[in-house]
């Protein structure tokens, strides 16, 4: 029986990994850019509106927000990256922080990577997918903000994404928290990682 992710729920916030809950169960992660969309994408895919903060102030999670859909599963909101006007420090905190919950969260089943689909593959956004690499983790590539485009363009961009990324084993997809375009494909794919 598919997950019913209306039941997701805030559970709490950590600035360091032993912040976290216990390396038990499955969890998936999203990242992506300051402003890509990555707390729209969130609320769309549970179908809980303000389960995740939607600001429209860049840099706005700088912490790891945990979301428990059930005792063994998880959605991880991870701080969004390459903000410019957040300090240099406070920048390498969350780099590092990101970086070691990649390397020692035995429990992350998969990566949802948010892009806005206007601009995808920023320099972060390749770091992110060069962490997953010798994971070997699962990553499913979101271009955010599609109702933007118009859906010819929306198909191109897709199209030049997955070209760039066709060594890796990333699926990529148009998605609209506005439209609901991706939702369900979303949801299937996350879906399918926490109940591996």
């Amino acid at each position: 029986m598919p997950t019913d992710f209306r039941h997701t729920r805030f559970l709490k916030s950590a600035a360091e990994l032993t912040d976290l809950p216990p390396n038990a169960g499955r969890e998936v992660a999203f990242a992506g850019r300051s402003n890509a969309g990555k707390s729209s994408a969130l609320n769309a895919i549970t179908g809980v509106n303000g389960l995740a903060r939607v600001s429209k102030t860049p840099g706005r999670t700088q912490l790891i927000n945990l979301f428990v859909l059930d005792a063994d599963r998880r959605l991880v909101d991870l701080p969004g990256y390459g903000y410019a006007k957040v300090p240099a420090a406070v920048r390498e905190q969350w780099g590092r922080l990101m970086e070691d919950y990649f390397q020692y969260r035995q429990v992350l089943a998969g990566l949802v990577l948010v892009m806005d689909i206007r601009h995808p593959l920023t320099e972060f956004d390749q770091r992110m997918l060069a962490w997953c690499g010798p994971l070997g983790l699962p990553v499913l590539v979101l271009l955010t903000k599609a109702d933007k485009l118009t859906r010819n363009h929306a198909n191109q961009a897709r199209q030049a994404v997955s070209r760039q990324l066709a060594d890796l084993p990333v699926q990529v997809e148009v998605f609209s928290a506005v439209s609901g375009q991706g939702v369900d494909v979303a949801r299937e794919v996350i879906d399918g990682w926490l109940t591996a």
